[in-house]
């Protein structure tokens, strides 16, 4: 018997919410307590950087939503060549994902309106981003949140991932291929 190894886009389906069910979401979680974590990026060819960052954030907290740009608010942030996986293969990838509980899509440019509305508990960006760089950062503290940033052993992002391809695809070596190299 082989393994059914197709995209399930109803299992995906179940993870999108639209604000109005996020909101929803947030609500449930007040009353029980619960620690609502928030996060947002385009998450364009996931790789294991943006996995360890998802795990990351989840442990600060009871639920993690992921905000995620539209196809179009991609283009704008990113120029006319992204996002390289369309908004669904993007959901398929993310929804696959333990830590990411809910998905909730916007096309703003940023995700300033989601967190005027949501409010989170934990407001999550890479450690690549300072305090004040943090969109909606003081609307989230002056409501009893916090924003935080969190680094990851990974030092990779998509746009190097996909200047790489562009090169001809070498990899740099992986840390078992530099300890073997010395």
């Amino acid at each position: 018997m082989t393994p059914d190894t197709r995209f399930d886009p109803d299992a995906a389906g179940r993870k999108v919410l639209t604000l109005d069910q996020a909101l929803g979401v947030r609500r449930r979680l007040r009353r029980a307590r619960a620690r609502l974590v928030f996060t947002n990026g385009c998450f364009d060819l996931i790789h294991p950087g943006h996995v360890a960052f998802l795990q990351r954030a989840r442990s600060l907290g009871d639920v993690l939503l992921v905000a995620l740009n539209s196809d179009d608010s991609v283009r704008r942030i990113k120029g006319s060549g992204r996002p390289i996986l369309s908004i669904e293969e993007r959901i398929g990838v993310l929804s696959g994902l333990e830590a990411v509980d809910h998905i909730c899509v916007f096309d703003e440019d940023t995700p300033h309106h989601i967190l005027r509305i949501l409010l989170p508990d934990v407001l999550v960006k890479g450690g690549d981003y300072s305090p004040d760089q943090i969109v909606a950062r003081e609307v989230v503290e002056r409501a009893g949140g916090k924003a935080v940033t969190v680094s990851t052993a990974f030092g990779t992002s998509t746009t190097a991932i996909i200047e790489r391809i562009l090169k001809g695809g070498t990899s740099p070596p992986g840390p078992s291929e530099k300890a073997v190299s010395r």
